[in-house]
């Protein structure tokens, strides 16, 4: 059995005796019932996807995933593709916001090359698991083959599991590919219905003129390739990216091996968006960090049920979001685990 097929045979919903279970014990704590909102939430479904009441949270693990992309020739994006491996480089050396911020919520940050069209040199925090030299111009054809839409997701698989051996209590996913927002649009427009101009961003930060490119690059890419929505493999490969399909693998393999995955913003959640869509259970493991500026990401949230955690205004990528959501979900575990009880605290409890 293949990684992909095995996965998603994994992938259970989740046992709701363990989210009563969890409830119960926080209600037992020294608050009124429900008083720390959000934060019991995080903790029930902590452990209904680790099947603990009492679930570690020490080992965090962010993968960012890079790939580059061929629709950057329609210019798409205020940055050139020289940017994506000048990034890869500085994730290396610690100095990306995604870093900072991992290191403030105690994550250690992987960087995993999936499609960087520049040669690395072997490093402690790079995982070399190219498909491919980038995608092709999604805007003409398809951007990769569906075999290497596959073998992309089977990397994020395999990526989940080796992290779940090695003892990781919560797995993220970033992303760094520039041009990405383009695909990350057309990929939720061939699932919605609705227009690209209707879901479509200024990614970077790009003026008008390059927002126009944008959107007709989309609407020409969905016209030329005809993605089918029934298909979610056909989208990812027809206008997807190789960092896309490395993200979806990782919340499939996630799910798969009960590890709650938490995922950052708007690209991000276009790989999610596509493994829901190949498994509609794998929503259960997920946390959406936060919500993104980008106008697209709502109607991905929405089509998966996912209500973010977060909302900063934020649009770096990289895993940022993801990482600040970390504390926070790891905060609602340690109220579980470490808050006292009225009786340990010699607290009257409520009355009935």
């Amino acid at each position: 059995m293949d990684l992909l097929t095995k996965a998603l045979s994994d992938i259970k919903p989740l046992d709701g005796a363990l989210l009563d279970a969890a409830q119960a014990k926080l209600d037992n704590k020294t608050k009124p019932l429900g008083s720390l909102g959000r934060l019991e939430e995080f903790a029930r479904r902590v452990v209904a996807i680790t099947g603990s009441l009492e679930p570690d949270t020490a080992k965090k693990i962010i993968f960012t995933f890079a790939g580059d992309h061929g629709v950057v020739e329609e210019g798409v994006s205020a940055f050139p593709k020289e940017v994506t491996p000048q990034m890869v480089l500085n994730f290396l050396n610690g100095g990306a916001g995604v870093n900072v911020l991992a290191r403030h919520a105690g994550a250690e940050v992987r960087v995993v090359d999936m499609g960087v069209d520049y040669d690395f040199e072997p490093h402690p925090g790079l995982i070399i698991r190219k498909i491919a030299h980038g995608t092709k111009n999604l805007s003409i054809g398809p951007a990769m083959t569906r075999g290497e839409a596959i073998a992309a997701i089977e990397v994020g698989i395999e990526l989940a599991r080796k992290a779940k051996e090695e003892g990781a209590a919560m797995i993220a996913t970033g992303d760094m590919g520039i041009g990405n927002t383009t695909p990350s649009s057309a990929i939720i427009a061939a699932f919605s219905g609705l227009t690209p101009r209707e879901l479509t961003h200024r990614g970077t930060g790009i003026d008008d003129a390059a927002l126009e490119r944008k959107v007709s690059a989309i609407e020409r890419g969905l016209k030329v390739n005809a993605p089918d929505a029934a298909d979610p493999l056909d989208v990812l490969a027809k206008v997807g990216g190789l960092e896309i399909a490395g993200i979806a693998g990782l919340v499939l393999g996630g799910a798969a091996c009960r590890l709650p995955v938490v995922v950052d913003g708007f690209i991000s959640t276009a790989g999610a968006l596509i493994a829901c869509e190949l498994k509609p259970d794998a929503k259960q493991y997920l946390f959406s960090a936060h919500h993104s500026v980008e106008i697209g990401h709502r109607v991905m949230l929405e089509r998966m049920g996912l209500e973010p955690i977060l909302d900063l205004k934020m649009r770096l990528g990289e895993g940022t979001g993801a990482a600040l959501a970390m504390g926070l979900i790891e905060a609602g575990v340690k109220i579980l685990k470490e808050m006292a009880t009225f009786a340990e605290a010699g607290v009257t409890g409520e009355t009935v």
